[in-house]
Parts: structure tokens; sequence; C-alpha cells
């Protein structure tokens, strides 16, 4: 696959950009105030494989959840940053890795250069986070609506606020609900700068809604070549944004880590419950990490062969599964014994790349 290749930003020691691997975000759903319970949240997010976690500091008093986060965890963490620009001033001195917040939204001059200044300082790199309903009002003049060229035009005013202080650190996201409007934005900066792009569709709605809309916008962008960083959006368990996201990135190409469930959709010829050990087989093998595809199949007799390419696969009938590796069939099993047999393959295939 092709990418786009940016400028490399640096958040802690995760390069971002220049065709470095797609890093996966979420955020804190927890009130700041609920110090334990962000805590634990976090540390489940980095457990799932979340590689930045953000955090929202809407007052003073929030700075210090950032200190106990760098206890924590080990992956990067990020404030938030609404308006206030003391608030980043007092993030960055609480050791944060990264700060979202819009320049052009934080007042004069004075405030813009005192959080480029204390960045740079730092090392600490910004994200601008543009949506559909911050666009500014002499942007929304020119065009009239939010479109995407309206988001674009916003993203790269307020990176011209902190170009002026000699500030190039910076990160840039133009989220929207509309997923054709978000993709045309992201499409459209790619062209227009060279700064690392966050990946997101925002206000998804549902979970399951909101898995669809990301995989759509999300994914047609990373086909492209296009993004450096996401976070897929869930009314959920931020947990869940994590292994969406895997899913996302393997689908699209833009990783081959993790495992590759292949199911057959079910026909007359199906003998065995192919939906349940599908599902059985996700929930045993959703947080591997080792590249591999695993094929449930349904009909002993095509199973095999449609799925030859799997390295691993299982198909069933007649009271008994095959098991298979790349369309070689390896063993016969009872068919109760279908599942923990497929996983003793997937272990021992496992080790063998793992040692060599």
């Amino acid at each position: 696959m092709m990418r786009r290749v940016s400028k490399v930003v640096r958040v802690a020691g995760i390069p971002i950009g220049g065709g470095n691997p797609v890093v996966i975000q979420s955020m804190l759903g927890k009130p700041p105030t609920d110090i334990e319970g962000n805590l634990e949240e976090a540390w489940r997010l980095e457990a799932a494989g979340c590689q930045i976690v953000r955090v929202a500091v809407p007052d003073l008093e929030s700075v210090r959840l950032i200190a106990l986060l760098k206890e924590t965890v080990h992956i990067p963490v990020v404030a938030d940053i609404h308006f206030d620009y003391k608030l980043a001033l007092e993030s960055a001195a609480a050791g944060v890795d990264k700060i979202r917040i819009n320049p052009g939204n934080i007042g004069s001059d004075d405030k813009v250069k005192a959080v480029a200044d204390t960045c740079r300082e730092k090392g600490i790199p910004i994200r601008i986070g543009v949506n559909s309903g911050s666009v500014e009002k002499h942007i929304l003049a020119k065009y009239g609506h939010p479109v995407p060229e309206a988001l674009v035009d916003s993203a790269l005013y307020h990176a011209s606020l902190l170009e002026r202080f000699d500030f190039h650190d910076i990160l840039i996201s133009m989220k929207s609900q509309d997923v054709p409007s978000m993709i045309a934005a992201y499409r459209n900066a790619a062209d227009r700068c060279e700064y690392p792009l966050h990946l997101g569709v925002t206000h998804t709605g549902t979970a399951r809604m909101g898995l669809i809309k990301s995989a759509m916008g999300i994914g047609a962008l990373l086909v492209d070549g296009i993004g450096d960083t996401l976070r897929v959006s869930l009314a959920a368990d931020p947990v869940e944004e994590i292994r969406a996201a895997k899913e996302i990135l393997r689908a699209s190409g833009a990783t081959d880590a993790g495992v590759d469930i292949i199911a057959c959709p079910t026909c007359g010829r199906t003998t065995i419950d192919v939906i349940r050990l599908a599902d059985q087989v996700y929930e045993a093998l959703k947080d591997c990490e080792t590249s591999l595809s695993v094929a449930v199949m349904g009909c002993p007799v095509n199973g095999p062969g449609e799925a030859r390419e799997a390295d691993l696969g299982v198909s069933g009938g007649n009271g008994t599964g095959i098991l298979f590796a790349k369309g070689k069939v390896l063993k016969k099993v009872p068919e109760d014994e279908i599942l923990p047999a497929l996983l003793e393959q997937v272990a021992i295939l496992r080790r063998e790349r793992e040692e060599g």
C-alpha cells in the first residue's frame, strides 16, 4: 500500500507520520474528578492495545490527573484543552506528552505565543482538532456551510497561528459526523499540507452505527494511504474502540497484525452452527497480536478449498470437524472438540512463528 508521507512528529517516543505505522488512540470517558475510575480505564485501554490516551482538562483541578496517569500507564498522555491557554501551560508543566487545542480559540497572540513557546521548549506536539461545529465565522461566511473545504481552511488557519511563532510540531484532524464530508476533508488536507493527519468520524450515534460509520470513513482513507493516527469514536466502553480500530486497520491493509477471522455466511449444506463457532473463535483470539488468518467454514466438501489461503481453518459436517492449514487437511475431530482442537493448532503456529 502506498502511504502519504507527511512530516514526522514525535509524541513521547512514538513517531507519527512519515510512513510510520498508524497509531491507535482513545479517550478517557470518566469525569476528571473520578481519579480511580480514570486510572483503571487508562490501564485497560493500554492492555487492549491503545497507544496514546487523551484526557479532558476542563479546569485546573483536572491537571493533577495527568501526573497520576503518567505514573499508571506507559503510553503517551494527551491533554484536551478548550479556550483556556493557562490549562495548556499547566498541563505542559505536569508532563503531558501532547496537547489538543485550537490556537484561534484561546485569545490574543501573546497567549498563542506562550503555548507555542512552552510546547517547543518541552518537545510537546499540538493537535489541532476541527469539526463541523467549530468552523470560524469568517470561514463559514465564505462557504455558507461547514463543507469539507471549510474544515480544511479552519484547520490550516489554526496551524498558521502556531507557524507564526515558529512552531511546526503539529498534527491535524477534521472530523465530521457526515462520512462523505469527512473523507473529502482529509483528502483535501492531504494535498494541501505536510502535517500528520489524525482520522476520526465524530458524533457517530450508537455503538453499532459508530462502528459502521468509522469503518467507512477511516477505512476509505486508509485504503487511499491517508492517515497517521486514528480514533474510532463509539458510544461504548472505550476498549471497544481499540478492538474496532485494530480490525479496521487489518481490513484496510494498513497492518497485518492480529487475527483475521474468515467465516462462511452459511447455506443449506451447513450442518454445524457456524455462526456460534465463529463467535467463539473470535472471542478466543480477539486480543491475539500474531498475524494469522483463521477460517470457520460450514461445508466439509468445499471448506478447505474455499479457504485454502487461510493459515488455519475448520469445516464441519455430520458430527465431525476437519482441521486444515493452507487447504491441506490436518485431521478430523468430533464436532464437540472442534474449538479446542482449532485453538491448539493456533497455539502451535503462534509458537512456531515467535520462535523463528
